[in-house]
């Protein structure tokens, strides 16, 4: 064997090591969900055959060729019992693209189809496009809502960083063959738009996020909720906030809609991202909120804080301090898995259950906006114990 085909064979077994990896839970935890171990998928994963040129002749020194710099921010889906996930992969050249990767119990062993998803463009191209949200909406069809990002055409000379966003929508039946449809139109720019499961009042329902700019928020004013007659010509005409922004919170610079929320007897289950803004840039943390069945436009609870935020190795990354989620899986059993990134880097998952979550949502405290409403409420924990104690 020459020195070719030593190293070739030599960079597939520790590939097939870095797949087949065994996750596991980390010990300890705070009793509402289990973190594990390893991240699920990172840039590494990505197939070698996307990255190398095999040939010999035009590869002699065996050089990555197309560098994976990131996988990070994936719709969910549980699709012929197995978990799968549509992935934000970025490459060396800041380019993201769709690809699917599947796993047989939700923790490891990942492993991505054979090529990247064909996403078919409108008469306006994207420059680049991410952060899928899937739905299997109960009019048959697999819907992707992305961020679709172009440059500002109004950008000032010179200005190559100036955006506009979009929320894309395409749609499958196989998650193979997609349709593009148009842009959702808005009054303002969105970045995280989100399809609701079930027909409302005979309309789809969109979970978005009005902002007055690409980065900032301005004048929007949280998560919203908007109804459309027409899928396939998505026009916002009237929208309202149904999750609000608020001062001194986790939430104040902004907040957006993850996966679209699980329908659960006490209620829609709502995971999303608030944003603060602190002397190291901008902190990104996840939270829960619950809305009522029969109108999943109303809050009936949301406790204080964040649900998740970046712990460890975390907190590293690309873009640093950001927890980021689009994704997530219910089992018929009620155990819930949770996909995250880190940082704008990594994959990860976190497992829970639909009881445990609601049972968070529910009896957790609200905030109360003010350092002596918190410390009431932990006075109060403090006097529950106290009259409990003595029983254990």
């Amino acid at each position: 064997m020459n020195e070719f085909d030593t190293a070739l064979q030599r960079l597939k077994a520790d590939h097939e090591a870095l797949l087949s990896k065994k996750n596991v839970k980390q010990i300890g935890g705070n009793g509402i969900y289990d973190r594990y171990v390893n991240p699920i998928l990172t840039g590494a994963h990505a197939p070698l055959h996307w990255r190398y040129d095999f040939n010999p002749a035009t590869n002699p020194y065996l050089m990555e060729r197309i560098g994976i710099n990131a996988t990070l921010n994936s719709g969910a889906i549980k699709w012929k019992d197995r978990y799968v996930l549509v992935v934000r992969v970025e490459g060396n050249d800041r380019k993201s693209f769709f690809a699917i990767a599947e796993s047989d119990n939700g923790i490891d062993n990942f492993r991505f189809w054979d090529e990247p998803i064909t996403l078919p463009e409108t008469d306006e191209p994207d420059t680049n496009v991410y952060d899928m949200r899937l739905t299997a909406h109960e009019d048959g069809w697999i819907y992707g809502v992305f961020c679709s990002e172009r440059k500002d055409p109004n950008a000032a000379p010179g200005d190559l960083s100036s955006a506009v966003a979009a929320a894309g929508i395409a749609r499958t039946k196989d998650l193979v063959n997609w349709e593009r449809l148009p842009d959702l139109k808005t009054r303002s720019q969105q970045r995280n738009v989100v399809l609701h499961p079930e027909f409302v009042n005979g309309n789809y329902a969109l979970y978005t996020r009005p902002q007055d700019g690409f980065i900032d928020t301005g004048s929007g004013g949280g998560i919203g909720w908007a109804l459309i007659d027409d899928i396939t010509n998505a026009v916002v005409t009237n929208e309202k906030i149904i999750n609000q922004r608020f001062y001194h919170t986790i939430k104040e610079m902004k907040n957006g809609e993850g996966p679209h929320p699980i329908k659960t007897d006490k209620g829609w289950l709502h995971l999303a991202h608030g944003v603060r803004g602190c002397a190291a840039g901008l902190r990104y943390v996840l939270y829960l909120y619950l809305t009522d069945l029969e109108d999943p436009s109303k809050l009936i609870a949301e406790p204080a804080g964040h649900f998740m935020a970046p712990e460890g190795e975390e907190r590293v990354g690309d873009v640093s301090n950001v927890l980021f989620t689009n994704g997530w899986i219910a089992d018929d059993d009620g155990k819930v898995f949770i996909y995250y990134a880190s940082s704008d880097t990594r994959m990860h998952v976190a497992t829970s259950t639909i009881d445990k979550l609601l049972d968070y949502v529910i009896n957790t405290p609200q905030d109360g906006y003010r350092s002596a409403a918190s410390v009431e409420t932990i006075k109060e924990l403090v006097k529950k114990n106290k009259s409990v104690v003595n029983r254990y």
